[in-house]
């Protein structure tokens, strides 16, 4: 079975799905109504990363020619026509589920307007606000036939102006004003009357005033029309071997603000006049992924749509729990952690105990030296404070920052700069490899003995996402692991140090190969006629080699559950290939971002957690890390997790292999489970159990 004709759905088109299953979140009516609003935000933030990223690259393989095929699998002009077929098709879904939007918005008293639906008042209150917060942030460039069109920023929306002088030495004009979202709010409340709330858009507070800022120079506004330019965002690295890394990042992400454009969105109420003329001045053409829109765009700000004080309009989050074995100790949680393993399960765990954790080692006197991978680190990061306190308090830190994390680069350098001048051994990644694992490691002196603590988890240390993905962290002074975690920051210290490891999957060197013989022996148990299963949570499958591996599983009778957030190039219900194969995605108020793989092995269940996808980049290109759960409470409590996700039934969809993104529906006379709901209460049971059975523990002892 050749790698190259095995059923594989090209990557890009199975991620405009997995975006298609974001707006179906969108146009839910059992979502609540402004969680919906950020949910269009949220597909309209992943398509634009999605052009800076993918397509970008997509049209650099273009220049290829043939190669391109050979290298890609697929013909780059023909996939960039699909491509944008698709973008225009969900386009048009995004813009009536906005407008139904509105309409359902009303029916509860909230009103999104425009400035053409401001009453008196409001006009007045509007033309204040314009003059007192919106007018000085604003600065118009002039644009006619003989200059070239002004710069547009990436991520930045503007208002195009057509402009008609009254003046007649003057020639008619068009000016370009930027949206200043980035330092004024996107959404103006404007003052409640009666129980009605009232928001108009930064852009239309625009234009409702911008024509005083022309009259001036006797020009009058004609036509006012809302587009954005998105700029390939991939990173051309310096090869100067005079430079460091840290320079070559810093002007690489530099230059990325003048990245060539991918994708020209506008309003398709454009006059035919304007669009000749912008396009033109752009160098682009319709068919070069201009993409007709509605009136607004850069709806990633809808993200942090206000809420306007009905608990009914956004989603309850409910509080953070506290693991259960960390409830009213009286000792460090690394002393909690020494007499057993601990599992944290984000967002329904508090991220509070890691920030705790590093706090206290950066104070222990016995703790010596603290080893961390930071790959997105929070702008405000308390695990970075933590860290600089720990150098204060004369320990050791070792901090392997990832320079190339796309779109963090510039919070990792602010922070690897603060980490090195205080003293932190700071380490700029692995030479052709991009270090994603995320780990730490702390060694302390107790009684002259060295010990180790290590956290391999399979989210980034980052307190804000922490509040909004899904993710594991395991806790341990196993000596195995640690040794091998040790073993890993070695490696990262000295490249030649590859080390050796029988129980961590460490990537690049041993986790393919690893994850292909757990696969391989499910096989021959299927052929021995022994029960054969595997269940794998992963954000992406692509890799074609592990893709086939799943279908040799399928036809040989190895049952097999996928459960994948985003892209799945494996196509399932092929005859001959993936009978055996159900595949699952979960989207839902967080987003799913924890990687597990659970295996049979004939009765003796493996699990494995990673912040490892099966894409090649992750198993050839990255330092990734696969920890082996051996505590049999904490293997049970994974277990009963994905148990959950297995039998939701609320916000899953099924992925077939035509991509419909079919909700999975309850059976008859089954009640409803929505998985993430479902995980919290199990977890908040969990606590309460293991609170009675401490009581009675303590009630026996008193007896």
């Amino acid at each position: 079975m050749s790698k190259n004709k095995i059923p594989y759905i090209n990557r890009e088109i199975s991620w405009l799905s997995f975006n298609e299953r974001v707006l179906q979140e969108a146009s839910d009516p059992t979502t609540p109504l402004i969680e919906r609003l950020k949910f269009l935000g949220i597909f309209s933030n992943n398509r634009d990363e999605f052009y800076r990223v993918r397509v970008a690259t997509v049209k650099r393989l273009t220049k290829l020619g043939k190669k391109a095929i050979e290298i890609y699998g697929n013909d780059p002009k023909e996939l960039l026509h699909k491509l944008q077929r698709r973008v225009i098709e969900q386009q048009q879904h995004f813009e009536l589920i906005y407008q139904n939007l509105l309409f359902e918005l009303a029916k509860v008293n909230v009103f999104i307007i425009n400035e053409k639906q401001l009453n008196s008042n409001q006009q007045l209150y509007i033309k204040d606000y314009f003059h007192k917060e919106i007018e000085r942030t604003l600065f118009p460039i002039m644009v006619d036939e003989n200059k070239p069109f002004p710069y547009m920023k990436d991520k930045s929306g503007y208002l195009f102006v057509r402009l008609s002088s009254s003046v007649k030495s003057q020639k008619n004009k068009y000016a370009l004003v930027e949206i200043p979202s980035k330092v004024t709010t996107r959404f103006v409340i404007l003052p409640q009357e009666k129980n009605k709330k009232y928001i108009i858009l930064l852009d239309d507070v625009i234009r409702y005033c911008i024509h005083e800022v022309f009259s001036v120079f006797g020009y009058t506004t004609k036509e006012i029309i809302n587009i954005k330019l998105t700029r390939d965002a991939e990173l051309d690295i310096d090869h100067d071997v005079s430079k460091t890394m840290l320079e070559k990042i810093s002007k690489s992400v530099k230059d990325r603000k003048k990245g060539l454009p991918v994708r020209f969105v506008y309003d398709n109420t454009m006059s035919k006049e304007m669009l000749s003329f912008i396009m033109k001045k752009l160098g682009m053409d319709r068919k070069d992924n201009a993409i007709p829109g509605g009136r607004y765009h850069n709806f990633k700000d809808f993200i942090n749509f206000p809420n306007l004080g009905d608990k009914k309009l956004i989603y309850n989050h409910p509080i953070p729990l506290t693991h259960k074995h960390l409830q009213n100790i009286n000792t460090t949680i690394l002393q909690v952690v020494k007499k057993r393993d601990l599992l944290l399960h984000y967002p329904y765990h508090t991220f509070d105990h890691i920030i705790t954790l590093l706090r206290e080692a950066s104070i222990a006197p016995d703790v010596e030296s603290i080893k961390i991978t930071l790959y997105r680190v929070a702008d405000s990061s308390k695990i970075a404070e933590a860290l600089v306190n720990a150098l204060k308090n004369g320990k050791k830190i070792t901090v392997v920052v990832e320079l190339q994390a796309r779109f963090d680069e510039e919070n990792n350098i602010y922070w690897a700069n603060k980490l090195q001048e205080e003293g932190a051994n700071v380490i700029y990644g692995v030479p052709g490899l991009k270090v994603h694992s995320k780990l730490f490691l702390i060694t302390c002196r107790e009684k002259g003995r060295e010990v180790k603590y290590a956290h391999i988890g399979t989210g980034n240390f980052n307190e804000k996402s922490a509040r909004i993905y899904t993710d594991f962290s395991l806790l341990t002074a196993d000596k195995n692991i640690t040794h091998e975690v040790s073993q890993v920051f070695d490696f990262y210290s000295n490249n030649f140090r590859i080390g050796s490891y029988q129980h961590l999957a460490v990537a690049p060197f041993f986790m393919r190969s690893t994850f292909t013989e757990l696969v391989e022996n499910e096989i021959k148990n299927a052929k021995s006629g022994r029960k054969a299963y595997m269940i794998l949570k992963m954000n992406s499958l692509v890799d074609k080699k592990m893709i086939e591996k799943l279908y040799q599983a399928s036809q040989a009778g190895v049952q097999i559950s996928l459960i994948v957030r985003g892209i799945c190039s494996l196509v399932t219900e092929i005859e001959g290939y993936s009978e055996n194969i159900k595949a699952y995605s979960i989207v839902d108020k967080y987003l799913e971002h924890s990687r597990v793989f659970i295996f049979g092995n004939n009765g003796n269940e493996k699990i494995y957690l990673t912040s490892a996808d099966w894409m090649s980049r992750n198993l050839d290109n990255r330092s990734e890390v696969a920890v082996p759960i051996y505590n049999p409470e904490i293997k049970q409590q994974i277990r009963d997790i994905i148990n959950i996700q297995l039998a939701g039934n609320t916000k899953v969809r099924i992925l077939d292999r035509m991509q419909q993104n079919q909700y999975k529906k309850p059976k008859i006379g089954e009640r409803k489970i929505r998985v993430q709901d479902e995980i919290y209460e199990y977890l908040k049971n969990d606590i309460h159990q293991n609170s009675q059975h401490s009581k009675t523990k303590k009630q026996r002892t008193i007896i």
